[in-house]
């Protein structure tokens, strides 16, 4: 297949994808009843708050600052980062890798195996000033500089923690890490906005022998990581991919977002 070949496949399934949106809200827009006997929730989360794209670029951040801004990464481990822990290097100044994905440090998913530190979650911190999560966030503590996370960065990251993080535990069983979602509804969503990218299978642009575009590595498939790990999971359907085009998806309800999760989990792990 040649370039221009390639560039017109490219095009026409990003029209497509313009198209179906747009025809699913022409149509809840022209016939509410269709809208409320499908479930969809008419008022997007855009129109409720405008700063949906900041909060959820904050969650990037949080996610991986190095990779979002295409920083260069400190050197060394984290200078407090315990030493209990069992991570070294750079990834020790990713803000989840302490804090959790699920944002509740030793009292969540974290608070045991491989990425235990010790270290309080961030739920206390929800509702806060983010000016005076900014001046958290830059203390002697966690060490950031303006180099590291420049200034309109670290607003988008003081956003995310303020008015962008959600309890999991509403939404993802502990114990049995299953969402608590409606996997059929979940569909509809996959199928019409993920499986661009991912594929109708949820195995396309995973490993990086596939693609550059590598948005979980070489972890397997999104039904693995999904079943593995659903907090990752849920706070990258929320919140995007960091360094790579994937589409946040804090436009739909926390609920759809949890529908979506619970598809995933249903699809299939590892390769064959």
């Amino acid at each position: 297949m040649d370039k221009i070949t390639r560039i017109s496949g490219l095009f026409l399934s990003s029209l497509s994808l313009v198209l179906t949106t747009s025809l699913i809200l022409f149509a809840v827009d022209s016939n509410p009843a269709y809208a409320q006997q499908s479930g969809i929730v008419t008022k997007s989360a855009a129109a409720v708050d405008p700063d949906i794209w900041d909060i959820a670029r904050g969650g990037q951040l949080y996610d991986n600052w190095m990779a979002v801004l295409d920083a260069e990464r400190p050197k060394g481990t984290h200078p407090a980062y315990p030493a209990i822990g069992k991570q070294k290097g750079k990834n020790t100044w990713r803000c989840k890798e302490c804090h959790g994905w699920d944002y509740m440090g030793e009292d969540g998913a974290y608070g045991r195996g491989s990425h235990f530190t010790g270290i309080k979650g961030l739920r206390n911190i929800v509702g806060m000033e983010p000016a005076k999560i900014e001046k958290i966030i830059m203390d002697k503590t966690h060490a950031y500089t303006s180099k590291m996370i420049p200034e309109r960065a670290l607003e988008k990251l003081a956003l995310f923690l303020s008015r962008g993080q959600v309890g999991m535990d509403q939404y993802i069983d502990r114990s049995t890490k299953a969402a608590r979602g409606d996997p059929r509804r979940g569909a509809l969503f996959f199928q019409t906005v993920c499986a661009i990218c991912h594929g109708f299978d949820g195995t396309r642009m995973i490993s990086k022998s596939e693609t550059v575009l590598a948005a979980f590595g070489d972890r397997g498939f999104l039904g693995s990581v999904a079943s593995d790990n659903p907090w990752e999971t849920l706070h990258k359907i929320r919140n995007g991919q960091p360094g790579v085009g994937m589409v946040a998806l804090r436009i739909l309800s926390t609920q759809d977002q949890v529908d979506v999760l619970a598809y995933i989990q249903t699809l299939r792990r590892g390769r064959r």
